[in-house]
């Protein structure tokens, strides 16, 4: 448990209690940014006078060999030195001696995890925002290449009006943006350096911390010592911005899993994708997708854990803020997996064309469009919306369509209807007028995906 820090103690620390402490299997992933952190702060140290130009040339060059043994598997964390600053210590001590021993100097584990992580969270927003931006560009170009695609649009999963296809696909375009925004957004408040606030309330050694967040690339720098070490709203704005790219994953994988089913049959996904059956030979199953959406509940419950475990804490650092690794390093992992997944999902959708077209062409589906032309004639549009109304219900009692109905018949529901009136119910019309900002009108999503395209 720390033998670098156990003189304090007159008794060999408790097993259990030493395992139970350690956090050497969530550290692992950090050592990376202990060591740069490590190097930038023997710059400071140097800078200060507390390491000689050589002692500090002996530590930089000891810490860059402990990066390069752990990537080559030469050295690894060891559960007794409690975490992996001790361990990174440690080595450096053996390898750097008393230039080594220095390193410690004006700062404390405290300042060195908080560092630790934002590296970390830093490092895992640029990950993510890259496979999104690869989800985006599979989006728009499955768009591109099905923007004369007529399918239904929905409501309440009832069937509700024609849209296109690529809208349809743009939509959850736009849902990644958002999530996008929120990412990017999110770095901005974890590019902040907490090296040099110490165990809370800095230090009487003349270390100026501009020096090592410029060596680290950290464009902020903390204000206050204890908020700096305490501090985790980094990670829970993180993992919110995950938990809802989640959600908007689940969203957009419930709408393929749909689509791919029998009861539709507008898509089929991917063989390599898929899974089969262990008793049933002719199933397809969207394994795959279907996990898509049920990771939603688990980083939604790395939110709900990394809330908990800060809602509480008095000022300062606590040993509790050890648990907020697991959800922060669980939320990125799986957030990062499931928009591979589903770019891989949509990158290879074979679509159904005649099937989703074929769906979009019933009649009901265009009693908005009447409304519009009685309204367009000069009807008050709430009088034009019970108009059809009434002939909805004429039509559903008769076991009829709107297409079936002749200008006459229309004429007795509203002596507004004249003949150009049949020419508005296809679906093909129904999308092309659709021209409002944003809408679902041919020459909009085409102008949208030109905009795309730049």
């Amino acid at each position: 448990m720390g033998r670098l820090i156990r003189e304090r103690f007159s008794k060999d620390p408790d097993p259990f209690a030493e395992e139970f402490v350690a956090s050497v299997e969530d550290d692992e992933r950090l050592v990376p940014y202990d060591i740069e952190g490590s190097i930038a702060h023997a710059r400071a140290l140097s800078k200060a006078g507390l390491l000689n130009p050589k002692e500090a040339a002996t530590v930089v060059r000891a810490l860059r060999r402990i990066r390069r043994e752990h990537e080559q598997g030469k050295w690894k964390l060891d559960a007794t030195d409690e975490d992996v600053h001790m361990n990174v210590e440690k080595r450096l001590i053996q390898l750097a001696g008393r230039a080594g021993a220095k390193i410690h100097a004006g700062r404390s584990r405290n300042d060195q995890v908080a560092l630790d992580l934002r590296l970390w969270t830093r490092d895992a927003i640029d990950s993510l925002l890259g496979r999104l931006s690869g989800l985006r560009k599979v989006l728009v170009r499955r768009a591109r290449g099905t923007s004369d695609v007529i399918c239904p649009g929905y409501t309440h999963l009832q069937r509700a009006q024609p849209v296109l296809f690529a809208h349809v696909l743009l939509s959850f375009h736009e849902m990644i943006v958002r999530d996008e925004g929120r990412l990017t957004d999110c770095r901005k408040r974890v590019d902040v350096s907490p090296l040099g606030a110490g165990a809370l309330a800095g230090t009487s050694l003349r270390i100026d911390p501009r020096i090592s967040a410029k060596a680290l690339g950290l464009k902020g720098l903390f204000a206050n010592s204890i908020d700096a070490v305490s501090d985790r709203d980094f990670a829970a704005e993180f993992v919110f911005a995950c938990s809802l790219l989640q959600t908007h994953l689940s969203q957009i994988a419930e709408n393929l899993i749909l689509w791919s089913s029998s009861e539709f049959g507008f898509i089929e996904l991917p063989d390599e994708l898929c899974t089969s059956s262990s008793i049933m030979p002719q199933k397809k199953n969207a394994d795959l997708v279907e996990l898509v959406r049920a990771k939603s509940g688990r980083v939604v419950g790395d939110l709900v854990s990394l809330l908990t475990i800060l809602k509480g804490l008095p000022a300062g650092y606590n040993r509790d803020l050890q648990e907020t690794k697991p959800p922060l390093y669980d939320a990125a992992e799986t957030a990062g997996a499931s928009v591979q997944a589903l770019t891989l999902a949509i990158k290879g959708l074979v679509v159904r064309k005649v099937v989703m077209e074929e769906a979009a062409s019933g009649s009901e589906m265009l009693a908005t469009d009447l409304a519009e032309y009685l309204t367009e004639k000069g009807m008050p549009f709430r009088d034009a919306h019970q108009a059809v109304a009434r002939l909805m219900k004429r039509t559903a009692t008769k076991g009829t369509s709107l297409a079936d109905l002749t200008v006459a018949e229309l004429k007795r529901a509203s002596p507004v209807f004249e003949a150009d009136v049949l020419s508005r119910i296809t679906a093909r019309e129904s999308v092309r007028r659709r021209n409002s900002p944003g809408g679902t009108g041919i020459s909009r999503v085409r102008q949208r995906l030109r905009q795309l395209s730049r």
